[in-house]
């Protein structure tokens, strides 16, 4: 059977180019879109190649971006415009074929196999879409081609701006196993330390371990990347017509008054983790990601996330990698209008597998076991007596008394 034809198409620098898109002077200059242009502890989101250059990196604060380049422009997110953007892109993309499987707002897997015949090869639609998006939206894409979606996305991230790097049979063993091990698809901070105690630091190698030690050590997620790193993913690419499976759990509050300082942020998170935990637990789902959405009175909005070492489906540690988030990228003396907690990169009991071996720590394990106890006995009594149910308030204390205990 002859191999698919699968492209991942990645935006290079979204944020940051569609500021410039808009305004267009932006392009010559040093400039990066951060959460908060007033605060130095905001955090850089996004750069352009003049910004790059200068040593700017995504993630850092404000202040360090600014020690590396004084002259640095900020410019505040503008979320919407990036959706446009987002599905101007993709409208490109599903004229060349119908299976477009978008992953996050600024990159795509298409599958291009049966587009062939009308459009030419895999590194010739390959073209013809970098240079459409080019012409028609102001922006450039990266663009990896190969057999399967792992690959495709490693050869979309081999080369940027404005590239198309093939990934074939004949040449992945010298441009994928040399790379990093953490440059796979989900391998995480916390896989890639287990997988480097191992030994293991290249995709190479990662390829050449046993599988059966990789299942013992990170559980499902083991053998997963070890088929990843050898080239035999063969999942497909989901149409665009498809009716996707749910990808988040989120809830948000506006709030009757503006939130200020971090005992009230804390107060605000509060119920909002509460939420998105009892419904990835009703539905049997845990999560890897945390995100946290903040809009203040003026409307602006920021977006922060963080991948989590471990999953989960618990309140209070959705409530703390939040208020982590927000410690990190606002300023608490700021005004807070919404607030939005979202659970993200789900995962259900089967693909939890063995991944918590990973986190072998007997105590801490049993702290959470009892605080799991608490949060679905808590559940119950919703379940029977609604949510103001004069028994929460003792779950409460039982779980402001077991917080206090943890830390």
């Amino acid at each position: 059977m002859a191999d698919r034809v699968i492209l991942h198409c990645d935006c290079n620098g979204f944020y940051a180019s569609v500021e410039c898109t808009l305004r267009p002077e932006l392009w010559k200059v040093p400039m990066a879109v951060c959460g908060d242009p007033e605060s130095r502890h905001g955090i850089i989101l996004a750069k352009n190649q003049p910004a790059k250059e200068k040593g700017v990196l995504t993630a850092e604060t404000i202040w360090q971006a600014r020690k590396k380049c004084p002259e640095l422009v900020l410019v505040a997110p503008h979320h919407e415009k990036y959706e446009e953007y987002s599905r101007l892109i993709n409208d490109i993309y599903q004229q060349y074929t119908d299976q477009v499987e978008p992953f996050g707002i600024d990159e795509s897997w298409l599958d291009v196999t049966g587009s062939r015949r009308l459009f030419g090869d895999g590194p010739a639609i390959a073209g013809i879409l970098r240079q459409r998006v080019r012409e028609e939206t102001g922006l450039t894409i990266s663009v990896g081609v190969s057999w399967n979606k792992i690959f495709a996305k490693l050869g979309s991230d081999y080369k940027k701006p404005d590239a198309t790097t093939v990934i074939s049979r004949e040449n992945y063993r010298e441009l994928v196993w040399p790379m990093d091990a953490g440059a796979l698809l989900y391998v995480g901070k916390s896989a890639q330390a287990a997988l480097g105690e191992m030994g293991i630091r290249t995709i190479g190698q990662l390829a050449a371990a046993d599988p059966e030690r990789l299942t013992r050590r990170l559980g499902k997620l083991g053998r997963e990347i070890w088929t990843y790193a050898r080239g035999e993913e063969d999942s497909p690419v989901r149409s665009a017509y498809e009716e996707r499976e749910v990808k988040s759990v989120g809830n948000g509050s506006t709030f009757p008054r503006d939130l200020r300082g971090m005992e009230e942020i804390a107060a605000g998170i509060a119920p909002l983790a509460e939420s998105v935990a009892r419904r990835l637990r009703k539905h049997g789902l845990w999560c890897r990601t945390v995100q946290v959405q903040i809009k203040d009175p003026s409307f602006r909005v920021i977006s922060r996330q963080k991948p989590l070492d471990r999953p989960t489906h618990l309140a209070s540690e959705l409530r703390e990698a939040a208020l982590e988030l927000i410690r990190e990228s606002w300023n608490p003396s700021a005004p807070i209008r919404m607030l939005t907690v979202t659970g993200a990169n789900l995962v259900d009991e089967e693909g939890l597998g063995e991944q918590l071996s990973l986190f072998a720590d007997p105590e801490a394990e049993r702290r959470r076991q009892k605080q799991e106890r608490l949060e679905r006995a808590m559940d119950g009594i919703r379940g029977r007596y609604g949510k103001d149910s004069p028994a929460l308030t003792w779950g409460m204390e039982k779980q402001e008394k077991h917080e206090k205990e943890r830390i």
